[in-house]
């Protein structure tokens, strides 16, 4: 479903499942703000040389017009978005590029807590051979080594100025524990905190070296695959300094479909849904 008429000077791309985890791929445009307008184009699948193909029957002089589109981090949306907008600045949306920290630093604590796992069960076996009753060490706050990595899921994903005063203890306690935890989650807020000021591109080119250069003092495995990865689209995250763009309304459209979905208990009839979606936000 193509709706040329609602292309706009910035756009988003983005993927959505509609139902049996079935992709599509979005083009919305940021002037509509997610109502009438948003849907720009709706096509099955995410392969590039099928999306193109599709796009590519847009007006070219429209299509021209686009300054600016953001998307991830996939190669099929930056091709797509260079062969269908060639004069389109891409800017890599931030929420992506925080995730993929959040996730570096969330696999260090999940290796942590399935070692944990082991040991207990290695404590269990031992006890049960020896028949003796298994006392299980605890922390000062109550909880086992084993709950500790569990319950500090959620205090990793927040900075330390929205921790409530439970989650900074338990926060001390995991981080006197395991020290290569704390030095992650300080480069996951410092990277966070980037993003979170105002400041011009050569500014956040500095910053983003500084930070570069003190993962690989740390030496963290799985940040130093983040830290390439960002190196890899180095111009293109830049340039979500420049009008601090981000897909939040394709996300935020994404979210609608969702939300319309479950009203719907579903999608049985995916033409139908399309069709109620394009008198919806086209």
């Amino acid at each position: 479903m193509l709706y040329p008429e609602n292309i706009s000077e910035s756009l988003s791309l983005d993927e959505v499942a509609l139902s049996d985890g079935e992709l599509y791929t979005v083009l919305t445009s940021k002037k509509a703000k997610g109502r009438k307008g948003s849907m720009v184009g709706v096509i099955k699948g995410t392969q590039s040389e099928r999306v193109i193909e599709h796009l590519l029957k847009m007006d070219r002089k429209l299509r021209l017009k686009v300054k600016e589109i953001t998307l991830d981090m996939a190669g099929s949306m930056r091709l797509i978005a260079k062969k269908c907008f060639p004069f389109a600045v891409q800017v890599i949306d931030r929420f992506h590029v925080q995730k993929l920290a959040i996730e570096a630093l969330q696999e260090i604590r999940i290796k942590h807590r399935w070692q944990a796992l082991e040991l207990e069960n290695e404590l269990i076996i031992e006890n049960k051979t020896k028949g003796s009753t298994l006392i299980l060490e605890s922390f000062e706050n109550g909880d086992t080594r084993k709950q500790l990595l569990a319950r500090s899921r959620y205090l990793l994903y927040k900075s330390r100025e929205k921790w409530s005063e439970t989650q900074r203890h338990r926060a001390g306690i995991l981080f006197s524990e395991y020290p290569d935890l704390e030095k992650a989650y300080h480069l996951t807020d410092k990277l966070r905190k980037i993003y979170n000021q105002n400041i011009t591109k050569s500014v956040a080119m500095t910053k983003l070296a500084h930070w570069f250069k003190e993962v690989e003092e740390i030496g963290l495995k799985s940040f130093n695959t983040l830290s390439r990865t960002v190196i890899n689209h180095y111009r293109d995250i830049l340039n979500y300094f420049d009008n601090r763009s981000t897909n939040a309304s394709a996300e935020s459209f994404n979210a609608k479909i969702k939300n319309f979905r479950l009203q719907l208990r579903g999608v049985k009839d995916r033409a139908f849904f399309l069709f109620r979606l394009s008198k919806l936000f086209a």
